[in-house]
């Protein structure tokens, strides 16, 4: 289903069928790489909508994705420092590419967990994805909520989903993911508007269905693109 390439010295992998109407870019760490073709499967079942998905191969997930340092997430000495690396190899390589392969289509950035958080701090750093897909976002990471205050996506629409049973758990720091989510979406109502924007509360506790949530959010963040193509502002 998928097909392996090496993109600007990263190992990518490229789902596409026919031709789409949205190109989807997920960072992925390693573990995620057994789910991806489920994760294919329940995004093309929900979206009547076609679509490429490239998904690409970190070398570190946490020093990757981090925007800032956290000791409450990782102690290691570079992580925090190469998120801004990673959004520069996405413009400058991975999109590219896509654009080469299948012409100039809205881009859709998703992921899961730090992925998600990725992906809602790279929309405020540039205006090239359309929508984000964040399910289950780290947003628990310190100072965020000041920081999305002061850093508006650029996004035109952005999904955000928790399982109903991440916040309850002993770890102060991670128990505190679910009051930054809910302050998150009110501030993207605020920024975006009402119809721009969801949340969604899902079963389960942060390992439960992942790719589930995440083919959720990109049937969605599809599904809202249209609404706003035929209807804009």
């Amino acid at each position: 289903m998928f097909r392996e390439m090496a993109i600007g010295g990263k190992q990518c992998r490229l789902f596409g069928a026919g031709k789409p109407s949205y190109l989807l870019i997920q960072p992925s760490a390693r573990h995620e790489s057994a789910s991806l073709e489920d994760e294919v499967r329940k995004t093309a079942a929900l979206s009547p909508v076609p679509f490429a998905l490239l998904t690409i191969c970190l070398d570190d997930w946490i020093i990757d994705l981090m925007p800032w340092p956290d000791r409450n997430i990782s102690r290691e000495a570079e992580a925090g420092k190469h998120a801004a690396d990673t959004l520069q190899y996405i413009l400058s390589s991975a999109v590219p590419e896509l654009l080469g392969r299948f012409g100039s289509l809205p881009l859709i950035l998703g992921g899961y967990s730090l992925g998600g958080l990725f992906a809602l701090w790279a929309s405020s750093r540039t205006d090239c994805f359309k929508a984000v897909a964040a399910a289950s976002p780290s947003v628990w990471i310190r100072d965020w909520l000041p920081f999305a205050k002061k850093n508006v996506t650029r996004a035109e629409y952005v999904y955000l989903s928790l399982g109903d049973r991440e916040e309850h758990v002993r770890n102060q720091a991670i128990a505190r993911v679910g009051d930054s989510l809910r302050a998150h979406y009110e501030l993207l109502r605020e920024q975006l508007g009402p119809d721009r924007c969801t949340l969604v509360m899902e079963e389960g506790n942060h390992f439960s269905d992942n790719d589930g949530r995440l083919a959720r959010a990109y049937s969605r963040c599809m599904a809202a693109l249209e609404s706003i193509s035929r209807n804009p502002a």
